[in-house]
């Protein structure tokens, strides 16, 4: 994978930031064509997982816990039910955020990608030192980290 470089100087951390984007559009392609006939998309298996794992939730938690907007989840959540993998629960605490629930065809479909996955991975992984995959996910940690540190900073500043 060729990264692009920034125009001008750009310092090893614009680098990695401009190689994770590429490489998540990778993964969303090749996650794309790997769960296509199971009528999903790379998207949309993230959805389906989050929902897939854990107790019913509104779409708000899932896009919290998920770190994207409401209004993406909301679109995904709707298809999904449209196309029967989910189905929107009343909610005992809150009249208007109903609870989304994985359905049967859901978790089949959740399960065929899963078993799709292993082999994916593990050829992604082949010729990948473990110790490195490991340094990355740490690596990849901290700069969540710092990035949340700063926007946390940067809303108390203007809140100020």
């Amino acid at each position: 994978m060729q990264v692009p470089q920034l125009q001008g100087r750009s310092s090893p951390l614009e680098d990695v930031i401009l190689g994770v984007f590429q490489l998540g559009n990778l993964l969303s392609t090749s996650g794309d064509g790997l769960v296509a006939d199971l009528g999903l998309t790379s998207a949309r298996w993230q959805v389906l997982g989050a929902i897939g794992v854990g107790p019913s939730r509104p779409v708000a938690w899932l896009a919290r816990d998920l770190g994207v907007s409401r209004q993406n989840v909301q679109r995904i959540v709707n298809g999904l039910e449209r196309d029967g993998l989910v189905s929107l629960e009343p909610n005992p605490h809150h009249k208007r955020a109903q609870l989304v629930e994985i359905t049967s065809a859901g978790r089949d479909a959740l399960g065929s990608a899963t078993r799709r996955a292993k082999p994916w991975a593990a050829h992604v992984a082949a010729g990948i030192d473990p110790d490195d995959i490991e340094t990355t996910q740490r690596v990849l940690h901290a700069i969540g980290d710092a990035i949340l540190i700063y926007d946390k900073r940067s809303s108390q500043e203007e809140n100020q």
